[in-house]
């Protein structure tokens, strides 16, 4: 009888805590819908994040950035391929971002960039002056970013005591102590 009681502790023991999910809606007021807004754990004391190996991207076509809205984890490379028939150029006027400019490419041709910081860049085109995108480089790997109806969910998020914050490009930022525990409920409303 003895055995099978120390045989289940040990593998209550050694299996891995079980990862929580922080999950809700943020109602956006005065915009056309909730989309785009970034929600992200804020810097964790104590806790580092390596660069991920794998770029993001960002295409340039039919005149515009897609996605317009992208958020990554502070080291993240993004790459910007052009796919128009039309020569583009990314740059960014953000100091975080160190003003990049990529120059002039192309289609078919990628340039990169390195977003080494927390950060939210601006990213236009010089040729076309009408394309406007954001890299939100963020401090930890659980972000996400809204849906139209304002839904997000941020999986695999360790259970704690954490700060939430949530960005949007046309509104006031937000921030919420959350305390996941589990599945984690929590909504934001933001206004301009």
């Amino acid at each position: 009888m003895r055995i099978p009681i120390v045989t289940g502790l040990a593998l209550v023991l050694t299996l891995p805590a079980v990862a929580g999910e922080i999950h809700g809606t943020v109602a956006c007021k005065g915009v056309r819908d909730s989309a785009g807004a970034v929600v992200y754990v804020d810097a964790i004391p104590g806790k580092t994040f390596p660069a991920p190996q794998e770029h993001q991207k960002i295409n340039q076509q039919n005149l515009v950035f897609d996605p317009h809205v992208l958020p990554v984890l502070a080291g993240t490379t993004v790459d910007f391929l052009n796919s128009d028939a039309v020569q583009h150029n990314v740059f960014s006027p953000d100091a975080c971002a160190e003003k990049f400019n990529l120059g002039t490419w192309p289609k078919g041709q990628t340039r990169s960039y390195t977003f080494k910081k927390d950060c939210v860049a601006t990213l236009l085109c010089k040729v076309h002056p009408e394309m406007e995108a954001f890299v939100v480089a963020v401090p930890t790997p659980y972000f996400a970013v809204t849906k139209a109806d304002g839904s997000y969910k941020i999986a695999d998020v360790p259970d704690g005591a954490y700060t939430l914050k949530v960005w949007h490009p046309k509104l006031k930022a937000a921030t919420k102590p959350v305390t996941v525990a589990g599945s984690t409920d929590v909504g934001f409303e933001i206004a301009r």
